[in-house]
């Protein structure tokens, strides 16, 4: 080894040995920085899911009575809103659907956040009365006026008639005797009249009625293979509207065949009763 060559190799290990406590210290300061990060991220991974901390208060029973359900359905999204909170895995949740009940084991805090999430959703249901006026105009002048009424609530369908009912004769048969009794005839049921539909759901700014509304009355009867049938003239009204309380909407009109008559049919909402107030 030339002279040269010595020193060129005692200044690369100076160098080497010069680096090497650096090196050391930063792989230390590394070491110490790591455990703090796993720290920090460890609380708050406690704090989002406090069931990766120990529990260290005991758990208990409660059954929560649902007042205002009206289906199991309802129940039933209730306790699946429940499950999905940040509960614990251990935490006991069931629906007794006869009872209207959650019964369910968990801390005290849970047990008071379960009691908040059934306040605010097992609510009261408001109930709303539907007002329909229905015109008869005959050459632009009103010539008759009715008026019904129906009590809906939000979520549910309802149905009101007022007429007649009309039989018809849908077929015979013999019963096998002789006698003049022994041709049976069989019988079916028209309603003739009107005919109302709702069903409402709350909105921020209103109520919306999806409505249906039928008037059917008979016309000249006609006779077919020697049998005389009634002939049912029928007018449906169907759509959706936005409602707002107390005031009134008009839904439509329907003409009244062979005349020059026709129904305007208009809707008013007016609330019954408020639970919340």
């Amino acid at each position: 080894m030339t002279l040269k060559q010595a020193r060129s190799l005692g200044t690369q290990t100076l160098i080497a040995l010069a680096l090497f406590p650096l090196t050391l210290t930063a792989h230390a300061q590394s070491a110490e920085a790591k455990p703090a990060a796993d720290d920090q991220a460890a609380s708050e991974s406690k704090s989002v899911n406090p069931c990766l901390a120990e529990r260290d208060g005991p758990t208990e029973s409660r059954t929560f009575y649902l007042a205002n359900v009206r289906q199991q359905s309802d129940a039933n999204e209730i306790m699946v809103a429940m499950r999905n909170m940040s509960f614990c895995p251990s935490v006991r949740i069931y629906l007794v659907a006869s009872q209207e009940a959650i019964i369910m084991r968990a801390s005290a805090d849970e047990l008071a956040l379960a009691q908040k999430i059934i306040h605010d959703l097992d609510r009261p249901i408001k109930t709303y009365r539907l007002d329909y006026t229905v015109t008869e105009i005959d050459d632009n002048k009103p010539t008759g006026t009715q008026h019904y009424s129906m009590t809906v609530t939000n979520g549910q369908h309802t149905n009101m008639k007022e007429g007649t009912k009309i039989p018809v004769a849908t077929g015979s048969y013999s019963d096998g005797s002789s006698s003049a009794n022994g041709t049976q005839t069989q019988f079916t049921y028209l309603d003739i009249g009107m005919s109302f539909d709702a069903s409402i759901a709350e909105l921020a700014n209103g109520v919306h009625l999806k409505y249906k509304v039928e008037q059917s009355n008979l016309g000249t009867p006609v006779t077919i293979s020697g049998v005389t049938e009634p002939v049912i003239r029928q007018s449906v009204l169907e759509s959706s509207t936005v409602l707002t309380l107390g005031k009134p909407v008009m839904l439509g009109s329907i003409d009244v065949p062979d005349s020059t008559r026709h129904l305007d049919i208009a809707v008013v909402l007016e609330e019954v009763s408020n639970p919340n107030r």
